[in-house]
């Protein structure tokens, strides 16, 4: 698995954390969804990331009946991996975050490594006119948000998901979250390879300091050896600093709207496609060539398109 160079570009389309408000490119409607994930393929993302939203509002949501209106327009216009959320958002609980997972089975799917403070709270003080009501409490009341994902939880999700076939990216949003997959991985609950998404920027988590991209690579290959493969994320203006880095280091990188909402810096992406080709051409300029959907399925060891339920 370390002898992989194709790197692999997961496109986060939409996510739970930014608001409608933020950006008029951010999609919460179905049709919008579906496209931005298509366009985001067409541009080279190997995994397409999903969230749903209240297509009236443009609040997260967890209903599959949501979902199912945009997972069969992506699959049947794109051979991306689809990846659903079982992160939700932070006020969601688990039955909710894991609906839609266990109706699609899907294959791949998120799973949160560990319980973190993650507030979006700082965004609400750079708006006062808002599109939807929900918008603004929802950011400020995050000031008290514990995304909760004990080891409870992550053992439930694993177990719920066994029957499936659906394997996982575990998201770490923290050093202590490399440890709790060990602890998995060491108990036998999850099974090589393992796919890890570290997570750098979020106000609660591990900051996006290059030293802590080293320090959470040499964490896990100390911990799992030649046993997983690495995946990277930033918040915000870090977003393509540190895809850059990691894939320097060897590892594999996340773009979208979910991390960030810009191209640069003053500059709104436009869409999620936007920041697949600016990441691409990142890559290139590394001689790094970006893995296909079928690339990525046989380095994660996925079970096909053909065994999802939608």
């Amino acid at each position: 698995m370390k002898k992989q160079r194709k790197v692999i570009v997961t496109c986060a389309v939409t996510g739970a954390i930014h608001t409608p408000t933020l950006s008029d490119y951010l999609p919460y409607k179905p049709a919008d969804i579906a496209a931005q994930a298509v366009a985001a393929a067409d541009a080279g993302a190997s995994i397409l990331h999903l969230h749903a939203r209240d297509p009236e509002t443009g609040a997260p949501t967890g209903n599959p009946e949501t979902f199912n209106k945009f997972l069969p327009v992506i699959k049947e216009r794109t051979n991306a991996v689809i990846n659903l959320t079982t992160g939700g958002s932070p006020e969601m609980t688990v039955e909710d975050r894991l609906a839609a997972a266990l109706r699609f089975r899907p294959e791949m799917c998120s799973l949160n490594m560990g319980s973190i403070n993650f507030s979006m709270h700082p965004l609400e003080e750079k708006i006062s006119e808002w599109k939807f009501s929900w918008e603004r409490e929802y950011l400020a009341a995050s000031e008290a948000f514990i995304f909760r994902n004990t080891f409870r939880d992550i053992a439930r999700i694993y177990e719920l998901m066994a029957d499936h076939g659906t394997r996982f990216e575990h998201e770490c949003y923290d050093i202590g979250h490399l440890y709790n997959l060990a602890y998995f991985l060491d108990k036998g609950v999850v099974k090589p390879p393992l796919f890890i998404q570290s997570v750098f920027g979020i106000l609660g988590g591990i900051g996006p300091d290059g030293d802590n991209v080293v320090f959470m690579r040499q964490t896990a290959d100390r911990l799992f050896g030649d046993d997983y493969i690495w995946s990277v994320l930033a918040a915000g203006r870090h977003q393509m600093p540190v895809a850059t880095q990691a894939a320097i280091m060897g590892g594999n990188v996340r773009v979208g709207l979910e991390d960030s909402l810009y191209i640069k810096k003053g500059r709104l992406a436009k869409d999620n496609a936007d920041q697949v080709r600016k990441v691409r051409r990142l890559l290139s300029e590394f001689s790094l060539e970006v893995a296909t959907p079928e690339e990525a399925r046989t380095i994660l060891s996925l079970k096909g398109a053909d065994n999802v339920n939608f």
